[in-house]
């Protein structure tokens, strides 16, 4: 299994990133990735990515500010509808790494 980091952000950082990464990470692992998950609100994504490596950040808030790490609007793992867009778009960026 090839391994990722992921952050997934919502308002809060707690209740919806959390959702969105218990989904995202089931639906990765269907795909052979082993997905680690950290949930963060939009106001602490600097302090999270501070001396670590994230490979995307799966956002359900609106995330306008670049942090040089590529970013997937993650709604739809919420919503239940486009969940598969949601998916082929974090395995697009995760396969164009290596």
């Amino acid at each position: 299994m090839k391994s990722c980091t992921i952050l997934c952000v919502c308002g809060s950082g707690t209740v919806s990133s959390a959702m969105v990464a218990g989904k995202l990470k089931e639906k990765l692992a269907e795909k052979g990735w082993d997905a680690s998950m950290t949930e963060a609100s939009p106001n602490s994504i600097a302090s999270e990515i501070s001396g670590k490596q994230f490979d995307l950040i799966a956002c359900v808030s609106p995330v306008r500010q670049d942090f040089g790490i590529p970013k997937v609007k993650a709604v739809g793992m919420l919503t239940g509808m486009a969940e598969d867009k949601v998916v082929e778009d974090c395995l697009a960026i995760l396969e164009a790494k290596g």
